[in-house]
């Protein structure tokens, strides 16, 4: 079996491709290699075809999902594990043709016989058109404890789905509807100009049946004859642990039902991480500040660091030094379907007061001239004030 090749080397990219840059090049790749263009091809270049065909698809599937994408680009095709194989089938050719060439040809030579030519196959043949569903987007908002365990969140939105009166087809009775006398059930109609040699035949949407090859001569008094309707529904999301602020969530199938008998588009669920109001977040790992005392940085204390799944104890020796920064291994946020956590990483701070009380202040002058308080920095007390000094 030949090794598996990168994802952006199959679509000719570089890592970093914008979204843009990923849907035009598989859709030059898919032109160039969908099956149908093959069928009058030697068996191996149809098996070459597929093959290639089957690799783009593969490698649009996941550089297209900001979710996937992700993990591909950190863990290569381990993070892909577990993704479920792409849907090589229901691959339009036309419609492919038509947002390739931006909607128009010149010369009125149809994108039917455009694709018919490469396809080998006859306009009459072609059934009635149906439309996939539109996909739609929803936020879903998250606090740093929900995304640390991962949740179920519920979501409501308003879709297209089936009316519950007809069932879809747009009529009561099933008996209403009639197969289009203009196209004939294909949908579709020819446009024949010229004559002899200089025809020109183009192809479009049947205008009496808009496409879908019936007539409904007793439309539903609920959907009025589109056999779709507008409902509010309220789902169940699942949100793995580890999740950031822009990543999508495909849910295949939860977007408006297409019209016709299509298929449904597909639902994302975009994440919005809601701000901390304690820890700053930094891919896995978290950012705490905490002021101590003077008196505590000079004696040593304990102190409670507040942490995602619970507080934590921590001691701070005598004579910590302002900017010191402590690490809490496995405080973190764990990575996206995979395993280990980031660190909580926590940074000391030591608060001067600005005003002393005559005793108080009779007290730090008699140990002011102390051998003890007079600066002396360890290498350890030298590398904090190196950073500290870098910030100028």
């Amino acid at each position: 079996m030949a090794e598996k090749r990168d994802y952006y080397e199959v679509l000719g990219l570089q890592k970093g491709a914008s979204a843009d840059e990923i849907k035009g090049a598989y859709r030059k790749a898919a032109l160039k290699w969908h099956p149908d263009r093959w069928v009058n091809g030697s068996e191996a270049e149809k098996k070459t075809a597929e093959e290639k065909f089957k690799e783009a698809s593969e490698a649009y599937s996941v550089l297209s999902d900001p979710e996937k994408k992700a993990r591909y680009d950190q863990f290569g095709f381990a993070g892909t594990q577990g993704a479920g194989a792409p849907d090589f089938g229901g691959f339009d050719l036309n419609d492919l043709f038509r947002s390739a060439f931006g909607g128009s040809f010149s010369g009125g030579f149809g994108f039917d016989d455009l694709f018919n030519m490469f396809s080998g196959r006859s306009s009459r043949s072609q059934g009635s058109r149906t439309a996939r569903g539109k996909d739609l987007q929803v936020t879903v908002n998250l606090t740093l404890e929900e995304i640390a365990t991962g949740c179920q969140k519920e979501i409501t939105i308003e879709r297209s789905r089936a009316c519950h009166v007809c069932g879809g087809r747009g009529t009561q009775n099933a008996s209403d509807v009639k197969t289009c006398p203009t196209c004939h059930g294909t949908g579709q109609v020819q446009n024949v100009a010229g004559g002899g040699w200089f025809r020109q035949i183009s192809t479009t949407v049947c205008p009496n049946c808009k496409g879908s090859g019936k007539i409904v001569s007793n439309p539903c008094g609920s959907c009025r004859g589109t056999g779709v309707e507008r409902v509010r529904e309220t789902l169940k999301v699942n949100i793995p642990a580890g999740v950031a602020d822009g990543m999508q969530i495909t849910l295949q199938g939860e977007g408006d039902t297409g019209a016709n008998g299509g298929t449904n588009g597909d639902l994302y669920v975009l994440i919005h991480e809601v701000p901390h109001s304690h820890f700053r977040r930094d891919g896995n790992n978290l950012f705490y500040t905490r002021v101590i005392s003077v008196t505590d940085a000079i004696l040593g204390t304990e102190i409670s660091i507040p942490c995602l799944d619970g507080p934590q104890r921590m001691k701070l020796p005598a004579g910590t030094q302002p900017g010191t920064v402590e690490r809490l291994r496995g405080k973190g946020l764990p990575s996206v379907n995979s395993y280990g956590k980031g660190d909580l990483y926590v940074k000391i701070l030591v608060w001067i007061p600005h005003k002393l009380k005559r005793d108080e202040k009779n007290a730090l002058e008699v140990i002011r001239d102390s051998e003890s308080f007079k600066p002396d920095p360890t290498r350890e007390d030298k590398e904090i004030i190196g950073k500290e000094m870098n910030f100028f």
